[in-house]
């Protein structure tokens, strides 16, 4: 998981990645469709897709001459998961903070 998770914030560290998984977020479109509003090649676009794909974010499927993109849900799964995890153990610890600092207040050193 270490590995994957890197690829993935790693992914979506990059502006266009990001603004290509929010197009992709409102429905399955053609590689062509989400080159369109962009201010770059076609072959910039699809060097991106590779790295969204490799992420486990973004899948794509050929039918014909089409290439049709579709967030992966299983690839946000991993990121949710590492995200809880972490806050899962951050908040144990605020916890045990705030254990302590209650017994602190309540019996003051004399």
């Amino acid at each position: 998981m270490p590995d994957n998770i890197h690829r993935i914030f790693h992914a979506l560290g990059d502006p266009t990645r990001r603004a290509l998984v929010e197009r992709l977020s409102e429905a399955p479109v053609t590689v062509s469709q989400l080159a369109e509003p962009l201010a770059m090649t076609l072959a910039a676009v699809v060097q991106h897709l590779q790295i969204l794909e490799e992420s486990g974010l973004v899948r794509t499927e050929k039918v014909g001459r089409v290439r049709t993109c579709r967030i992966e849900p299983k690839g946000f799964s991993v990121m949710e998961q590492w995200i809880r995890d972490r806050r899962t153990t951050w908040e144990r610890r605020f916890d045990r903070l705030g254990e302590f600092l209650a017994e602190t207040v309540e019996s003051p050193d004399e």
